[in-house]
């Protein structure tokens, strides 16, 4: 498999920087979980969760690349897998996107509906045409990879900035919470 191989080291920074980010976002999590903030269970599952879900995909198929495959058939169903699991939870999130109070502006549908299907389905694409196009096939999925990781980057600066700007704001205007340090 020396056609995997040669993506060895690309995997490698893609795999570790997504498993670092998540790493992060737990930090961040746990950071604000004190903040006073309603809608946070709808714009949760809208927004967060599928954060660490593309981060999460993109430390997958790292991991998947790394894995001593006996021919591309087996990878290829791997990668055909997560595509079409991923791209089923894009609709999943659009649906909650439009539930949430929140109303999504064009850059919210960019990032957290549009980006990620398209990264999905290229790589149920990639996985049916590897026995055909093969040096494309795994381009496009490390474009997928790398794709999901920039889609991770740009979605936890927007969480972070959101509750930075516009929660903490409104919590320190309401003033110490009951019961906790002045």
């Amino acid at each position: 498999m020396t056609t995997l191989h040669a993506w060895e080291s690309f995997y490698v920074i893609v795999g570790s920087a997504a498993g670092a980010l998540i790493g992060l976002q737990f930090v961040v999590v746990t950071l604000i979980a004190d903040l006073p903030i309603s809608g946070t269970a709808d714009g949760a599952a809208a927004f967060a969760t599928p954060t660490i879900v593309h981060l999460g995909t993109a430390l997958l198929l790292s991991a998947i690349q790394a894995v001593p495959w006996g021919g591309m058939g087996a990878a290829a169903i791997a990668w055909a897998g997560v595509g079409g699991a991923g791209f089923l939870y894009t609709l999943l999130v659009a649906r909650r996107m439009r539930r949430t109070s929140y109303r999504p502006g064009f850059e919210d549908w960019l990032f957290h509906f549009l980006l990620p299907a398209l990264a999905y389905a290229a790589l149920v694409a990639a996985a049916a045409a590897i026995r055909h196009e093969i040096e494309a096939a795994l381009a496009t999925i490390a474009v997928a990879a790398l794709l999901m990781l920039f889609i991770g980057i740009h979605n936890a600066w927007d969480t972070v900035t959101y509750h930075v700007f516009a929660s903490r704001p409104a919590a320190r205007r309401a003033g110490p919470a009951q019961g906790g340090e002045n």
